[in-house]
């Protein structure tokens, strides 16, 4: 490969790039198997970044819990991808919130370094045809019902 294909490459201007928010990932479940986030397109997918030391995703997690209670069975799929580098500093933190909904990891970084976050936590809103919706940096409480607003105008989305 030339230079400047090498360049392009590590850039990630050559081919088909994942170098972007969206479902074309793959992350590890609790087992450590392999699962793609692109195996709920034709859901509504918010997919939330978190890590053990986050403090405002301890406020994201009861919210996140609510929502997967009151929408789960009209389309709407929670992600959460926790981004410790080891997994098990997340288990006090999943002890205590209890989530309901899917939790995914990512030890490495690579989905959230495509993802290019900006903050903690960082969702990502996806419609049922897994295009990029909107975007959230932090979780602000007084904000929760836009929020769910947001969520429910994709899920009535035909």
């Amino acid at each position: 490969m030339s230079f400047l294909g090498v360049a392009l490459l590590l850039l990630g201007l050559s081919g088909q790039s994942l170098a972007a928010p969206s479902l074309e990932h793959r992350i590890l479940d609790k087992n450590g198997n392999e699962f793609a986030l692109s195996d709920y397109r034709g859901k509504v997918v918010y997919v939330d970044f978190w890590a053990s030391w986050c403090g405002p995703c301890r406020k994201s997690f009861p919210w996140m819990n609510d929502m997967h209670r009151r929408y789960r069975d009209k389309g709407l799929v929670i992600v959460a991808i926790n981004l410790d580098t080891d997994s098990s500093d997340a288990k006090p933190f999943l002890d205590d919130l209890k989530p309901e909904f899917v939790i995914g990891y990512d030890r490495e970084g690579e989905v959230a370094r495509s993802f290019d976050l900006l903050g903690m936590p960082s969702s990502f809103l996806f419609d049922k045809s897994g295009n990029l919706i909107k975007t959230h940096v932090g979780f602000f409480s007084e904000r929760a019902r836009e929020y769910e607003a947001e969520l429910v105008t994709l899920l009535e989305q035909l």
